[in-house]
């Protein structure tokens, strides 16, 4: 037989006092003697008592639930983890508690959480939105879910959103290395269709344009991979890209797993540590650590979620001014693997 929760009658029963007397010294009112009080709160220890918010929250309509769902790609993925970390460091600020879950860039799983979420009457939603519709979400505005988008924007839906300036930070990228001299450089990617990457993409294919128009330089297709999931993915593809009879002498790789996963690749055969030029986009940890340290366009996941959590409290309190996009900057940090010079032939 399955144990019940104790109700706050149960508690009445218990310390032979009334459901208004419980309600009241549950919910820290006035007008209760100190001795029944006492009382009621021994009660509520011995049975196990707690007091149900999500009822309470029901009953109180309109009022706020004091919680925000999270909803990321993957909280395994290590910019993930350091913007959850953020938006929960600010909520904590404002008393809100954080529900967080991971859409595994699908689709049906990210209306299936966000469901979830608003079915637990969140007051806002911070997303990671998943290609495809979020015409979805219009229904959960309407009912006054605040929505703030993060890393990436959302189709058909009108709200605020925090970018980085992707296409810019992978341009300097693969410029960095076309000034190192190479040539051949290849390109590691996620998944084509989410947003962020495409935009890694396009300014890994405006470095190239911009030194055609000085010295007729283009991309070579064979030296592209989308697609890139997972570390173990990434690792394949570029030991793929280093037995092509003509293989790359750089390696751009869109994201920190993809990052890694190359790195898996080049450092672990000594034949190719520190021959083969690399950068990587965002940060990773020992990325400074390595031999040699790893060229990387670092983006602040701290930053991107605590302005999110910034701009979801500020509709939350009240905030109805037109839905807004924030775009923060990258920045090339140099270490060592960006600058290894392509090896003469």
């Amino acid at each position: 037989m399955v144990n019940q929760r104790p109700t706050m009658r149960d508690v009445a029963t218990a310390a032979e006092v009334s459901l208004m007397t419980v309600s009241r010294v549950v919910n820290g009112e006035s007008g209760v003697l100190p001795e029944t009080a006492a009382r009621v709160e021994r009660a509520i220890r011995r049975l196990g008592y707690q007091r149900n918010d999500m009822a309470r929250q029901l009953r109180r309509k309109g009022q706020l639930s004091e919680t925000i769902g999270l909803l990321v790609d993957d909280l395994a993925n290590p910019f993930f983890a350091a913007l959850t970390r953020a938006v929960e460091d600010a909520a904590r600020l404002h008393d809100c508690v954080v529900l967080i879950g991971s859409s595994n860039d699908s689709l049906a799983r990210e209306r299936e959480v966000v469901s979830a979420f608003c079915a637990r009457r969140v007051d806002g939603l911070i997303l990671v939105p998943v290609a495809g519709s979020h015409r979805f979400l219009k229904e959960q505005q309407a009912l006054g879910v605040k929505v703030v988008c993060v890393d990436r924007p959302a189709d058909n839906l009108e709200a605020d959103t925090v970018l980085v300036d992707n296409r810019r930070g992978a341009f300097q990228a693969v410029r960095h290395l076309i000034d190192q001299g190479h040539r051949r450089i290849g390109y590691l990617g996620d998944r084509d269709d989410i947003w962020a990457v495409r935009e890694r993409y396009a300014g890994f294919a405006d470095a190239f344009a911009d030194a055609f128009a000085a010295d007729g330089l283009a991309p070579d297709a064979r030296l592209v991979r989308h697609g890139l999931r997972s570390r173990a993915d990434a690792a394949r593809a570029a030991e793929d890209l280093m037995s092509l009879p003509a293989p790359p002498t750089a390696l751009f790789a869109s994201n920190d797993l993809v990052t890694m996963g190359t790195v898996d690749a080049l450092y672990g055969s000594e034949a190719r540590r520190g021959t083969v030029a690399l950068v990587g986009f965002d940060e990773f940890a020992l990325a400074d650590k390595l031999t040699p340290p790893v060229t990387v366009v670092a983006q602040d996941p701290t930053t991107i979620g605590a302005t999110a959590a910034q701009l979801l409290f500020g509709r939350i309190a009240g905030d109805t001014s037109p839905a807004r996009e924030v775009v923060l900057l990258t920045r090339l940090v140099i270490r060592g693997s960006g600058e290894i010079a392509p090896i003469a032939t």
